[in-house]
């Protein structure tokens, strides 16, 4: 099978990559704005009719695009996410190669949703951001395309390679900072938004999947289960060994949550398993109430830890999640598994291990 993937230099892109090389039966062809790219076209520059071109010379089965961007204005977004987009299906459209496209999505184009719901493909969506609105206006580019096309509407990855500019990846920046520094307390703000985490390596299983099959419009690739940030701080406090003391700051400015400290030393439960993914301690449960429809076990109680006299070191105040999708999400994967046999296998504590791991390389 002759695969063409187009942005193979980005984060989705690189372990889409790994995982088509690893398949023998696919002939892989990377196409980007990079030096690394088999060869270098620019979707948000570049015509239709070199593109074009390109695919009657390489004539492909699959096409697959993780390309695009996060960051920018409106118009920015816009040029590499929905205008990138019409290029491909345009030139789709003009060759004769039939090629199936595999389109990558994202959850900002669903907007938020109701806290303790799961949102499946046929919610109707309501960005909250030029991000979301940019990615939801490919979406319905290719949808509209008339191709042999699925998007798979990828939730919040995790796991190698995440970004440092991420939530996740900002704790763990911060949680070096302070184990560099001897900081016996990490102030964090923002830690109540709850999302949907998804490793990056089952995210390029789904991709590889969806080239495989006959399935077509939108399929969520997501956990399944919605974890608050504030947990996850806590688990990779546990992996890093950080001894300090988590403390949250909620809201603007000011007054702090107790101590978060470091969960009990237990595995974490796969995202299929009865058992929770992450425990919060009763006074959090108190607080805020619990979310997580699927739990059905009473919470451990979480350890604080002792604070040394140092000076505190205080993280990003801002809320960490500017994706437009409010306090929750949660996919519901029903649909991936029907249609393309796949199931997350990867738990977030071997992700936030491995975002640990990266991390630790910089101290």
């Amino acid at each position: 099978m002759r695969v063409l993937l187009i942005g193979a230099n980005g984060y989705l892109g690189r372990f889409v990559a790994d995982r088509l090389l690893a398949d023998p039966a696919v002939q892989l062809t990377a196409l980007g704005r990079g030096d690394d790219a088999d060869v270098r076209f620019d979707l948000a520059s570049g015509s239709p009719g070199a593109l074009t071109r390109f695919l009657d010379a390489v004539h492909p089965g699959v096409v697959i695009n993780c390309a695009g961007t996060t960051r920018g204005g409106a118009r920015e977004l816009t040029r590499h996410n929905t205008v990138a987009v019409a290029t491909v299906c345009e030139a789709l459209r003009r060759s004769g190669c039939g090629a199936r496209l595999v389109q990558i999505g994202c959850a900002a184009e669903y907007g938020p949703s109701q806290p303790g719901s799961s949102t499946a493909e046929d919610a109707v969506p309501r960005p909250g951001g030029p991000y979301g609105v940019s990615k939801l206006a490919a979406t319905e580019l290719v949808l509209g395309s008339g191709l042999d096309a699925v998007v798979l509407r990828v939730f919040s990855p995790a796991g190698p390679g995440t970004p440092a500019g991420s939530p996740l990846g900002r704790l763990a920046e911060a949680m070096r900072r302070a184990m560099q520094t001897g900081d016996g307390e990490l102030k964090l703000g923002g830690l109540g938004a709850q999302r949907d985490f998804i490793d990056v390596r089952d995210v390029a299983r789904a991709v590889h999947a969806a080239s495989l099959s006959a399935a077509q419009g939108v399929i969520n690739i997501g956990s399944g289960r919605a974890v608050r940030l504030r947990d996850a701080a806590a688990i990779l406090a546990r992996v890093a060994g950080y001894g300090g003391a988590l403390h949250e700051l909620d809201g603007p400015p000011g007054a702090l949550r107790p101590s978060i400290g470091h969960p009990r030393p237990e595995p974490l439960a796969h995202p299929r398993s009865t058992d929770p993914l992450v425990h919060r301690s009763d006074a959090d449960h108190a607080a805020h109430g619990s979310h997580q429809p699927h739990s059905s076990h009473p919470p451990h109680t979480l350890h604080s830890t002792h604070v040394s006299t140092h000076s505190a070191h205080t993280g990003p105040a801002a809320y960490p999640y500017p994706d437009g999708c409010g306090s929750w999400q949660q996919a519901d994967v029903r649909t991936a598994r029907d249609r393309l046999g796949w199931r997350p296998r990867i738990n977030l504590e071997e992700s936030l291990a491995d975002i640990w791991m990266e991390a630790a390389c910089r101290i």
